[in-house]
């Protein structure tokens, strides 16, 4: 098996492939391909797995009695899906999880990533830090959520990644399709909003990144 992609986990960071091999040969798990458009884990289950995606991207998706539905977040090799209804006190699913193209994720059972955890230490620190970075960014998230205008929602999103990266220049994630869908908005609307700003002289826009000119002008935006 190629770890390459698992020692870039969050959840196996700093532990080397012959270390990470010797810690996976000793604790059950199983890998499963997923089909695009499969649900991987389904709202309200029971939540008794938690996943760490090898190939693929999935997405999370709370849907909503009335038909619509909140593109919570999008997962790629490397990260994990799962792991905070696992361990939550009522251990349902919050949302669906759904294979966005052909997907293969390794699977271990609740005991099982304890196991990891008592057999090495390394792994139980990154899995509370992924939890607590995960709480972090929901907070984000429903701030971002709580903007109606698409315009809003981009400008509050590039001054977070400014701060958190420290740069004016910031990276499309993947594509403005994939950017769109995280914030729950079009990828036409974003488009022309992104359109409008640049016209205006508050950023550069190219497909693969954007440049913050004015980052007074972006908080006039968000109103504050």
């Amino acid at each position: 098996m190629d770890y390459s992609v698992l020692e870039k986990s969050s959840l196996f960071a700093g532990i080397p492939a012959r270390e990470l091999r010797d810690d996976l040969e000793a604790v059950p798990h199983h890998i499963q391909c997923y089909d695009k458009g499969e649900t991987i884990l389904l709202l309200m289950e029971e939540a008794n797995r938690v996943g760490i995606i090898l190939e693929g991207r999935v997405q999370a998706q709370k849907p909503f009695p009335n038909g619509s539905q909140v593109n919570v977040s999008l997962r790629v090799p490397g990260d994990m899906i799962g792991p905070a209804a696992v361990f939550s006190k009522n251990r349902r699913y919050p949302c669906d999880v759904v294979a966005m193209e052909p997907s293969t994720i390794m699977m271990f059972k609740r005991e099982d990533i304890l196991l990891l955890m008592q057999r090495d230490l390394r792994i139980l620190e990154n899995f509370t830090t992924e939890i607590a970075s995960a709480t972090y960014m929901l907070q984000q998230r429903l701030e971002l959520l709580s903007y109606n205008g698409i315009a809003q929602k981009a400008a509050y999103w590039l001054l977070i990644q400014a701060r958190q990266t420290g740069s004016q220049q910031i990276r499309i994630p993947e594509s403005v399709s994939n950017w769109a869908m995280m914030m729950n908005v079009s990828r036409p609307s974003l488009h022309r909003e992104l359109k409008a700003m640049e016209q205006a002289g508050i950023i550069a826009y190219s497909s693969s990144a954007i440049t913050i000119r004015q980052p007074d002008e972006l908080q006039k935006i968000l109103g504050t």
